[in-house]
């Protein structure tokens, strides 16, 4: 779990985020990577990594955050659940479904309970591959993202919208003659045009074999003030903009796939594990986990 924020809706200050690990010479000059982080303009990795009570993020990624929450405090909660279900969806996949290969695209900053951390825990050969496109996740990735003895992590500095690159990177790494599990976890809100992120979808589907699963979700146009803080958010100046979309095409993701129980629904509902407060609450983002036959 990660630490609650001190109230509601708005997060506590933190530190800069730590100094990019060191590795070999320290007196080497840092990378093309390390060079390259813009710490002006606010970040969708750096904002989700504050949200979820991380410490790798600027400033600027503070406001945006915080003004986001500030129109609408339900935001923490998206950012949590959304987190939660990942953790599930792997711990599924790695148990139940004895599924050894992950390819987890727009990874973010890592947090706890990364991917690779709780497929490895249930089956240390598991084999993981990252994909993101901001420096600062690289920068962390390379030192955080280790695996265990018996299996691989490996991290993909690519584009979402580039599926080509992102599979034959991957290829190094993942066998893709052997069912993997595909992720895109709340990326292709960053994706405005529609039809782009169903084609994404396709493709990436298409490389993978029988037995392979699909694992997904967004945020959704659902709840009004959910949606007012995305378009305030939107309108800031270097932001990548967020597209909300609907359930119905957010199931369409799914569509040649078999969609297991409870079919395509809020993250909070996912299979949700049993708690002392009750129901858990309807939050605007919405996902599931297919298998394609």
């Amino acid at each position: 779990m990660v630490d609650e924020p001190d109230t509601p809706g708005r997060l506590s200050e933190t530190s800069e985020p730590s100094a990019p690990p060191e590795t070999g010479d320290s007196a080497q000059a840092p990378g093309p990577s390390v060079r390259r982080i813009n710490t002006s303009v606010p970040h969708s990795a750096r904002i989700w990594n504050y949200l979820l009570g991380g410490k790798d993020n600027y400033p600027v990624d503070r406001t945006a955050g915080d003004t986001i929450c500030e129109v609408f405090p339900g935001m923490v909660d998206i950012a949590r659940h959304s987190r939660h279900m990942l953790t599930r969806v792997v711990r599924f996949l790695a148990d139940d479904a004895g599924i050894r290969q992950f390819l987890d695209i727009g990874t973010g900053l890592p947090t706890v309970d990364n991917t690779h951390e709780v497929a490895q825990r249930v089956a240390p050969d598991s084999r993981i591959v990252y994909v993101d496109n901001d420096p600062l996740v690289l920068v962390h990735a390379e030192a955080l993202l280790t695996s265990t003895r018996e299996g691989a992590t490996d991290y993909i500095e690519a584009d979402v919208r580039d599926p080509d690159i992102i599979l034959r990177a991957a290829s190094k790494t993942l066998d893709f003659s052997r069912p993997t599990a595909l992720m895109l976890m709340g990326i292709l809100g960053l994706v405005t045009d529609y039809d782009e992120t169903r084609a994404i979808v396709n493709r990436l589907m298409d490389a993978l074999p029988s037995g392979s699963y699909l694992a997904l979700y967004d945020g959704t146009d659902t709840d009004p003030a959910y949606v007012q803080a995305l378009r305030s958010h939107n309108a800031r100046s270097g932001v990548i903009p967020y597209t909300a979309r609907s359930p119905a095409l957010i199931a369409r993701y799914f569509d040649g796939l078999t969609l297991l129980d409870p079919g395509v629904t809020s993250v909070a509902h996912w299979r949700p594990e049993p708690n002392l407060w009750g129901e858990p609450p309807e939050v605007a983002s919405y996902g599931g986990l297919a298998y394609k036959p």
